[in-house]
């Protein structure tokens, strides 16, 4: 099973913008980080292998995904996480918001939206929050 990443999406005012974000950068982003992950060769794909993804932490929750393709040396010592401008949008799940980014293992995952299934507006987080502790999400 493949490990994934988890960041905010700092700056961004709603997903329409995390979105056209994307779709000005071709087919891959870069994202430079102070360090490479201890634990990169999980979250790399290998062989027939899948990847993990960079999931996306918007208004206290997981919104979406983007595949991690490799990660590369960047100028001074710092590490780029590649990954493909493809946004996969996601179940919203409630998730605390943090610097940098963090590990999420596969079974923590939410699940890809269907094709034809909507997500909705993004609720607050605190009420995700608790209707999540209430597992009724």
């Amino acid at each position: 099973m493949a490990l994934h990443l988890t960041k905010v999406a700092y700056g961004a005012q709603s997903l329409d913008e995390l979105r056209s974000w994307f779709a000005t950068r071709g087919t891959e982003a870069r994202l430079t980080t102070r360090y490479l992950p201890k634990r990169h060769t999980e979250i790399t794909p290998s062989g027939d292998e899948p990847g993990g993804s960079l999931f996306w932490i918007f208004k206290h929750q997981l919104v979406m995904r983007s595949p991690i393709l490799r990660f590369e040396e960047a100028e001074g010592g710092k590490t780029d996480i590649v990954i493909s401008t493809t946004l996969i949008a996601l179940h919203p799940r409630p998730k605390r918001a943090h610097q940098g980014w963090r590990y999420l293992a596969d079974v923590d995952a939410p699940i890809d939206l269907g094709a034809g299934e909507e997500a909705g507006d993004v609720m607050p987080g605190n009420l995700a929050a608790d209707l999540a502790r209430l597992g009724l999400v």
